[in-house]
């Protein structure tokens, strides 16, 4: 692995990854990417922050190309919710919540795929339910996968193409939208 320019050492991957979106974001969205959390969470803007803010764990790249993804995903009336309002179930889920929650994640997971391709990060499914000992099931990893495919193959919304790009831009990484980058083998 090459050594780390001056610039990537100087500014960490999460710094830059936000620095990114709120290039792209926060003028024309008012929303803002912020590390340092404990758990992840969107708050929309209100009396106590001017701006939306997307809430990323600590400084991990995962979990804010994760949340972006999430609000990438989001409409415009679910970015005026705490959390966008999505039904949530900690560790500890039942089978039935465990397939609920790898349905609804498939759309976001994708993106995350494609955002962590455009900074040159290795993507990781995740079932996020470590107490059950289970990690993401065969069905949901191809589901990832058929999704970056289609996203890749038939478009995505402006905002999530528009990060995607300024990410890959930023990070010195050849198209994240190229369906050949993207190998569900990759996923196993």
């Amino acid at each position: 692995m090459p050594a780390l320019s001056i610039t990537e050492a100087e500014h960490p991957v999460t710094e830059r990854i936000a620095g990114v979106f709120n290039r792209c974001f926060a003028a024309a969205l008012n929303t803002r990417l912020c590390g340092g959390f404990e758990e992840p969470y969107y708050r929309p803007a209100g009396a106590a922050c001017p701006h939306h803010r997307i809430e990323f764990t600590r400084d991990y790249p995962a979990s804010a190309l994760h949340e972006a993804a999430h609000w990438c995903v989001a409409g415009e009336r679910r970015r005026l919710l705490p959390d966008y309002g999505y039904w949530y179930a900690p560790d500890g889920r039942s089978a039935e919540q465990q397939r609920e929650f790898e349905r609804v994640e498939v759309k976001p997971q994708a993106l995350e795929w494609i955002f962590a391709r455009a900074c040159g990060l290795r993507f990781r499914a995740s079932a996020d339910n470590l107490h059950s000992g289970l990690g993401p099931s065969d069905a949901f990893k191809e589901g990832i996968w058929r999704q970056v495919r289609k996203y890749c193959e038939e478009g995505m919304n402006s905002r999530a193409r528009g990060f995607a790009l300024a990410l890959a831009r930023e990070f010195g990484r050849p198209d994240p939208m190229d369906p050949r980058h993207y190998q569900l083998a990759e996923l196993a």
